[in-house]
């Protein structure tokens, strides 16, 4: 006996990889619905070998499914999320609606898959920023073993966690670039994008922060330890899908980088690939339509007593968003509702 799953937001970029992992991972679904807004109504979407037809989001009654995955944004999260709750479906946001809501769980499977037990306040689940879904996986196994004190992470953030119109600008800007006549002023992102880096994701805070910055702090701590300090510097950069950080980590005990490199093999949804050799690194571009977080340039920091470096990288779409909202989806199966 297998589920009944809604996938809100199925037209989305999204919303398709949450369609294309559930296929990919053999979740046991039974009956499955696809929801878009009105202006996307009939439009198809795969699924595995099977093509379906989306239906609309502001009728559909949630009554009877088991859960919903939401790939809708905050604004349209707020009006059907609780809907979908008070109907007696399982909500796994992927907005930054409920993140912050005590009551509701912010949960990366290999990190805090107990917090999933949290649900039932508000039948709610909240996936984290990309950003920060990428980095506690690395840091998790890493805080077992020698606590982390402080965290400094900079991102190099692709176009794709903008959503479409932010691929869009890229390509059209990209081919500007060879053709002068045809300009592509800047209009999703603050300045132009192709051939640059933008060092602004998200509203300007007024402590200077950008709200990524904060978000990866709130989330961290949430997630992970809220004693550990982060500071973070987030970056949008040329690159179609796949976001990357460098890491600075200080622990509270000495961690040698070749015990990190061994503990970081051993951990789940990682791969270690660390060469000290041209190429022996992983980029954005080699970790598309993977489900790992990648890790390389594992070194110590000698300008602090116990400190390692860490290069990290993952596809955004998948572990950064449709990825870990169906991993909560297994877990929640697998924990509570026990289906499949």
């Amino acid at each position: 006996m297998g589920y009944k799953i809604v996938v809100a937001g199925a037209t989305g970029n999204v919303g398709r990889e949450m369609l294309n992992i559930l296929a990919e991972r053999e979740f046991p679904v039974d009956e499955i619905a696809v929801l878009a807004s009105r202006r996307s109504l009939g439009t198809e979407v795969s699924f595995g070998e099977r093509t379906l037809k989306t239906q609309d989001l502001d009728t559909f009654d949630f009554t009877g499914w088991d859960m919903a995955l939401f790939a809708i944004g905050s604004d349209a999260t707020k009006i059907y999320a609780p809907k979908a709750a008070k109907a007696g479906c399982v909500v796994i946001d992927n907005s930054s609606l409920y993140r912050y809501d005590p009551d509701v769980p912010l949960v990366v499977p290999e990190v805090n898959a107990d917090a999933v037990l949290g649900y039932a306040k508000k039948n709610i689940i909240a996936n984290p920023n990309c950003s920060t879904a990428q980095m506690v996986v690395a840091l998790k196994p890493l805080h077992d073993r020698a606590r982390i004190k402080r965290v400094v992470v900079s991102t190099y953030q692709s176009v794709s966690g903008a959503g479409k119109e932010g691929m869009d600008e890229l390509w059209d800007q990209t081919k500007a670039v060879y053709n002068p006549t045809d300009d592509k002023p800047a209009k999703k992102f603050t300045k132009q994008i192709a051939f640059n880096v933008i060092p602004h994701i998200d509203v300007f805070l007024e402590d200077g922060q950008t709200k990524e910055e904060w978000k990866m702090v709130a989330e961290t701590k949430k997630i992970l330890d809220t004693k550990i300090k982060v500071t973070a510097t987030c970056v949008r950069v040329p690159v179609f899908v796949g976001h990357a950080e460098a890491i600075n980590i200080e622990f509270e005990d000495h961690l040698d980088e070749a015990e990190a490199r061994d503990i970081l093999r051993e951990s789940p949804g990682i791969m270690v690939i660390d060469k000290r050799e041209d190429g022996g690194y992983v980029t954005p571009i080699e970790c598309v339509g993977d489900y790992a977080t990648f890790i390389s340039r594992i070194r110590q920091d000698p300008t602090i007593d116990n400190g390692i470096n860490l290069w990290c990288v993952s596809d955004n779409l998948r572990k950064g968003a449709a990825l870990n909202a169906v991993q909560i989806a297994e877990v929640l199966g697998q924990r509570v509702l026990k289906k499949g």
